[in-house]
């Protein structure tokens, strides 16, 4: 399989990246990046976009499947208009030039609690753009809603803590359920559904994705 990636330099987009790579059923990595992720493998094919001027690298968007795990914080946008643009406007306009190329299966990294009816901002952003990939009519559509991720060397304080919580509950048995996932175990889910899953639409959340 051809693999697409947008979200490529981001913490569950590198482990994407490296796990397809070592997966011999995936005979190709395409990521679509801002600027040199500084991978270098004979699998990989970079290509560095201007995600504002998507005409410029149609005709690269070619694949089996497409992955997209591209996502920002407010604080890093700066705006809510600006987290927008990157989480919600630029994987839709992706999404229908794959398609339109004939590209068959994706794979969306959404977030739990997504919904198109949530009065949180965030939220109602990742649970829209579900609800518009879900219209586009792939042969395969994979949304996956983790909850908490555990990011490498993680610089956010929040995480951290949530972090440590949440894992101080887990060994009392409670809310295992929403137990947090390394982006590492994340990415190898994600590569593995596109192979595993039947056609059709597949939303799957929190600890079923520790169970594929």
């Amino acid at each position: 399989m051809r693999a697409l990636i947008i979200g490529a330099t981001g913490a569950t987009g590198k482990d994407l990246v490296n796990t397809l790579l070592r997966d011999p059923d995936y005979t190709g990595v395409v990521i679509f990046v801002r600027r040199t992720s500084g991978i270098h493998h004979p699998k990989l094919t970079e290509v560095l976009s201007d995600f504002d001027k998507m005409d410029l690298i149609e005709g690269q968007i070619n694949g089996d499947v497409w992955f997209s795990c591209l996502g920002t914080t407010l604080k890093t946008a700066g705006s809510k208009e600006k987290q927008w643009h990157i989480d919600y406007e630029i994987p839709l306009e992706f999404a229908r030039i794959a398609k339109r190329n004939g590209v068959g299966q994706m794979v969306l990294l959404s977030s739990y609690g997504a919904s198109p009816h949530s009065k949180v901002f965030y939220s109602r952003m990742k649970g829209e753009l579900e609800e518009k990939m879900k219209g586009l009519g792939f042969e395969k559509l994979i949304i996956f809603k983790p909850g908490l991720l555990l990011r490498k060397d993680t610089d956010r304080l929040g995480e951290k803590i949530s972090a440590s919580v949440i894992g101080f509950l887990n060994t009392l048995g409670i809310i295992r359920k929403f137990r947090p996932m390394p982006t590492a175990i994340l990415a190898e889910k994600l590569a593995k559904v596109p192979k595993v899953y039947a056609n059709g639409v597949h939303v799957t959340e929190l600890d079923r994705i520790f169970e594929i």
